[in-house]
């Protein structure tokens, strides 16, 4: 496995990870659980960029 491929596997888990995070923090209601939910959903999609990101750059080298 390569470096690349291990990097795209933990960008695509901390996507999950923050996903479902942000998931339940919604679900516990109230003001600072909606901007810890925010907050969280903000991670996902730096995530899910970096994840794209490294994908293209994968794809680019082979």
């Amino acid at each position: 496995m390569s470096i690349l491929t291990l990097l795209i596997l933990l960008a695509a888990a901390a996507t999950v990870v923050s996903l479902v995070s942000g998931i339940s923090a919604m679900a516990q209601g109230g003001e600072v659980a909606h901007r810890n939910s925010a907050q969280w959903m903000v991670w996902r999609v730096v995530f899910q960029a970096v994840a794209l990101l490294l994908m293209v750059l994968a794809l680019l080298v082979h």
